[in-house]
């Protein structure tokens, strides 16, 4: 037993009486732990080697042999030198000289890992004092250490470990081993941490804009907020600044604001025929999951929330302009800004909303002022109540909508629904029987003047009221198979119309408002009532469901039958609806929905998709055609052909496309083909893109222009990098 132990016993002794040695000359100050095989000592050096292990504050520092003198605190250490410094550095060399009292290091060869970044560092000799580390000629890269493909060679360099920030000098930047760039100067940051900064620039070439540059800047204004400038330079067109501001006001809510300028110079204002030589706008979305909570210090069981998204501009170009990449931003003639505030209890729900419309291509300049705005819309809802052990069920819905604008008639529109269900379950329940009631009433008031194109004496109050009856009758059956469980089901819903009473407004316009194109579409600006005629509906669906609960197939049959005429169909058959959905294997699946007119006898609408997707490949096809023609005669048809499909070779390259074609006009809307090849260290991708995309011209005028670009990415990790491309424009059409 006092054999085994000796050892133990001994390397023990060593270890404390060298502590002691390292600990006296510091004043107990930070402890220095060290550890090795073999320890001498004689006068004020002590001398270690075999699997020498020093831990001193944050570092762990292993070596073949150490020595250390206790009168200059200086420990030198040779052979497979590597230091760890917490989680982040790790620094390796051949041989190392601290200065434990001046804080100094020296070590040769010097080696650098900053783990976070994967950024290495590599020279011949490096000097440190504190924080601050000075090296000499050298390399660094984000790269395999064993084969880099990118390089930064250097004359001297300085890196902040507090900081983190590197200084590097006279560098010169190597691709392939390929010398590419000198730049005397170049700094960077390896925290990955929020910090105010330059962000990855964009570049570009336009045929009608020229060279585009955009400098983004970032500056953190504190822990819950940041700043965003976007500063761009188009040398043919015009000059611009956006910026979004980002912050958070609590645990529970966060907002942003968009800012954005651009002016056009006077040669492309006039030889593009614009309608505007200034585009500006603003952008401001907020949410908030606790708004009264958080505002109001109000204790409440049920739950508050608040989403706002805000957006106004002068014309389209403000969203072109935002940024060089069209593709990724979305136009429409209509821009649609709103706040939703509610409130959520376990009976009730209360809402409040604002819905604004604004029209980015106006023919007529007064379109925006006689839009009609819903400021506000207030609406309670009580959830469904049950009574005669859940027979009876009612709910309750009521909604009040303002109507406001700038230049004509304005109105107060306010509904109540309440529908009552009674139902009850048959035949060990097999068949479901349940009738219902609903009564259903409408009042609308105006005020102001009325548009001079609307018919005289139309703008009375009106009142509406319907009680309609409902009866349906469904069954549900379920078969479980071995691999798979089947469920079907029938419904048929028979709708009585019984009675109901128009007057004021709603009697006087509703002949010509719900015919299929109204002799005077100005009346009907407040007028949204719908037919509701007697009518019996059959409904089929099925679904197959395997073992593992992924569903495989879901089918929906819905047959409408008119058993009154309205303005817009006649009675019998309404359209008929297929919806399906099939899951053919793990990777392909198939989606249609299709409605065919039985009156007009042709196919109403169809969507199709059909997608094939594994690790590697994912090929898409998607379909839609719709006919309009009967209600619609400036857009009677669309028929829209979409398809996208990736394939990922390995785990660094992907190839992709995109083809989208409105075949009903003959216009090829986006086009896309490209790839990207992926590493540790570095990304680098090609893409052409085809996009169609609209402009406002002088007059009100709408147009679009085709821009056909090149896109070149190149990304130095994490030092950053760019995407470049080149655009050529050509206008399509106007309107």
């Amino acid at each position: 037993m006092t054999k085994q132990l000796e050892p133990w016993w001994s390397m023990l002794l060593r270890w404390f009486l060298f502590s002691f040695l390292l600990i006296s000359p510091l004043f107990a100050g930070d402890l220095i732990e060290f550890y090795a095989k073999h320890l001498d000592a004689e006068g004020t050096k002590v001398q270690a080697e075999g699997d020498v292990l020093i831990i001193y504050q944050d570092s762990y520092i292993s070596a073949d042999r150490a020595t250390y003198d206790s009168n200059s605190t200086e420990l030198e250490l040779s052979g497979n030198v590597v230091t760890l410094k917490g989680s982040e550095y790790q620094f390796v060399g051949e041989y190392v000289k601290i200065n434990l009292d001046k804080k100094e290091r020296e070590i040769s060869p010097f080696y650098m890992l900053d783990k976070p970044s994967k950024v290495w560092l590599s020279s011949q000799k490096s000097k440190s004092c504190e924080s601050t580390i000075d090296i000499e000629k050298g390399i660094i890269s984000g790269c395999e250490p064993s084969d880099p493909l990118w390089e930064i060679y250097f004359s001297s360099s300085d890196y902040n470990i507090e900081t983190k920030w590197i200084n590097i000098y006279n560098a010169r930047f190597h691709f392939g081993g390929i010398p590419l760039l000198y730049i005397p100067y170049f700094g960077y940051s390896l925290d990955r941490s929020r910090r105010t900064g330059l962000l990855i620039p964009s570049f570009g070439v336009s045929s009608s804009e020229g060279f585009y540059y955009e400098q983004p800047l970032y500056i953190v204004l504190g822990k819950s907020a940041d700043l965003e400038l976007r500063p761009q330079m188009r040398t043919l067109r015009g000059q611009g600044l956006y910026g979004t501001f980002r912050f958070a006001d609590s645990k529970s809510s966060k907002g942003s604001l968009t800012l954005g300028y651009f002016r056009e110079k006077e040669n492309y204002f006039l030889d593009n025929n614009l309608q505007n030589d200034k585009h500006y706008g603003f952008g401001f979305k907020y949410q908030n999951t606790r708004v009264l909570e958080n505002w109001f210090g109000l204790d409440l069981d049920g739950q508050s929330g608040l989403y706002s998204d805000i957006q106004w501009m002068n014309d389209v170009d403000y969203i072109n302009l935002s940024s060089n990449d069209t593709i990724n931003t979305v136009t429409s003639n209509q821009v649609y800004s709103r706040v939703n505030l509610f409130y959520n209890e376990e009976d009730d729900y209360y809402g409040a909303y604002l819905k604004y419309y604004l029209d980015l291509n106006p023919q007529d300049p007064d379109k925006r002022k006689v839009t009609i705005q819903k400021l506000p819309i207030l609406q309670y809802h009580h959830y469904l109540d049950s009574y005669l052990a859940q027979h009876l069920y009612y709910t309750l819905n009521t909604n009040a909508n303002n109507y406001v604008r700038q230049d004509g008639k304005e109105g107060t529109e306010v509904e109540v629904d309440i529908p009552v269900t009674l139902q009850t379950s048959l035949f060990d329940d097999y068949l479901n029987v349940a009738y219902k009631a609903q009564l259903y009433g409408r009042m609308i008031d105006f005020r102001g003047e009325p548009d001079v194109n609307v018919t005289q004496g139309i703008y009375e109050r009106g009142y509406y009221g319907s009680l309609s009856h409902m009866v349906n009758i469904s069954t549900y059956l379920t078969k479980g198979y071995t691999d798979y469980s089947h469920t079907i089901g029938f419904s048929a819903t028979y709708t009585k119309f019984g009675n109901d009473k128009k007057s004021g407004y709603y009697d006087l316009v509703a002949n010509d408002c719900t015919s299929d194109i109204p002799s005077n579409p100005k009346d009907c600006e407040f007028y949204t009532l719908s037919n509701v005629e007697d009518n019996v509906a059959l409904g089929f669906t099925q679904y197959i469901i395997d073992d593992s609960g992924k569903e495989k197939i879901y089918h929906r049959l819905s047959q409408p039958i008119l058993l009154s005429s309205t303005n817009t169909q006649e009675e019998g058959l309404g359209d008929f609806e297929n919806e399906f959905r099939w899951s053919i294997t793990d990777s392909i699946s198939f989606y249609d929905d299709t409605f065919y007119s039985f009156q007009r006898n042709e196919w109403a609408k169809t969507l199709n998709t059909l997608r094939y997707q594994d690790k590697a490949f994912n090929i898409g096809f998607s379909y839609l055609y719709e006919n309009k023609a009967y209600r619609d005669t400036i857009e009677p048809y669309t028929n829209y052909l979409n398809v996208d499909a990736s394939y990922r070779y390995n785990s660094h390259y992907k190839y992709f496309g995109k083809y989208a074609f409105d075949a009903e006009n003959s216009i090829k809307k986006y086009a896309e083909i490209g790839f990207l090849y992926t590493k540790r260290c570095w990304d680098f991708g090609m893409r052409y893109v085809e996009n169609n995309r609209p402009i406002l011209l002088n007059g009100g005028i709408t147009s679009s222009v085709f821009d056909r670009y090149v896109y070149f990415t190149i990304i130095l990790k994490p030092l950053g990098g760019s995407e470049v491309n080149y655009r050529t424009t050509d206008t399509l059409k106007s309107q």
